[in-house]
């Protein structure tokens, strides 16, 4: 795989080199891995369904995770604010980590910033995208729910995928920032009850035509961390749809000329801001092989 630079476009000479430093945090990081990481960042801790199949893609990857805690949550945000903060924000993270790759791990920061953070960065962007195309190929009704963010789910983007791989299906959707917070406590170990999901799946299943619906595209990387809450509290079978394994792939085909060590990586989390209780998150990560939890 070519390396490319990873600083942010702006902080390049004009030969394109990065200037010169003394010791600092991705040298040391570099020192001490023996070797780059995979950058994986969410607003919140919704991203570790998505490092839970890039783990299984590239087991020897050392992955470092952050979680944008101070600009949390992202989906009730306006997109001006996304689109401003998280190519800022990745652009520090890429100098500090000097990752071979970025995941965006979050469907409203990637249908927001995805092209602005492209943009900025000269390395791999690996982008996050409600999972319509493969509930479109499931669907037996040809009616599909997407359940995400307010933020994401009203995004001209969405109506692209829809036109493009779900012409001939019927598509509902719902915006749902309580799923949000009940995937972050449920991380910590907090269990909402039965009926509190169920009101959630109300949201698409009580529009006109709902009762249709066959399939839904978690269109929320947070979403798949309650799935089986989900399939719990749904009046009747249905399938639910994410992306985390296209993306996976996609960070495998993009890495595969990489060498990582034999040895079991380390993998490392981080919070934006000071306000998250670290304590009672470390327990969620550690289930998906996060041994350190710390803030930036």
């Amino acid at each position: 795989m070519s390396r490319r630079n990873t600083l942010p476009r702006k902080a390049r000479g004009s030969a394109g080199a990065p200037p010169a430093c003394g010791p600092c945090p991705r040298c040391y990081s570099r020192a001490v891995t023996g070797a780059r990481p995979l950058l994986i960042f969410d607003s919140g801790v919704g991203g570790l369904s998505v490092a839970g199949a890039i783990r299984a893609a590239r087991p020897q990857a050392p992955l470092v995770y952050v979680a944008d805690a101070a600009g949390y949550p992202y989906g009730t945000k306006p997109a001006s604010l996304i689109e401003a903060r998280v190519p800022a924000l990745l652009g520090r993270l890429a100098e500090r980590f000097d990752p071979e790759l970025i995941v965006i791990a979050c469907n409203t920061a990637s249908t927001i910033a995805l092209d602005a953070v492209r943009a900025a960065l000269d390395l791999p962007i690996v982008g996050t995208v409600p999972a319509i195309k493969p509930a479109a190929a499931l669907s037996k009704t040809r009616t599909i729910g997407v359940l995400g963010t307010e933020a994401t789910v009203r995004q001209p983007y969405v109506d692209r995928l829809t036109a493009e791989f779900a012409a001939d299906c019927r598509v509902l959707r719902h915006g749902s920032a309580e799923l949000v917070d009940l995937a972050e406590g449920a991380l910590r170990g907090d269990h909402a009850d039965r009926e509190t999901y169920a009101q959630v799946l109300q949201g698409l299943l009580g529009q006109q035509g709902g009762d249709a619906i066959d399939t839904i595209v978690l269109a929320c990387t947070h979403f798949p961390l309650v799935e089986k809450e989900l399939v719990a509290a749904a009046p009747r079978p249905l399938a639910f749809v994410d992306g985390k394994e296209g993306i996976a792939r996609r960070v495998a085909f993009l890495t595969q000329e990489c060498k990582w060590s034999d040895e079991a990586p380390r993998h490392r989390a981080f919070f934006t801001g000071r306000a998250a209780d670290l304590d009672a998150y470390r327990p969620g990560f550690a289930r998906f092989g996060f041994d350190a939890v710390d803030f930036l």
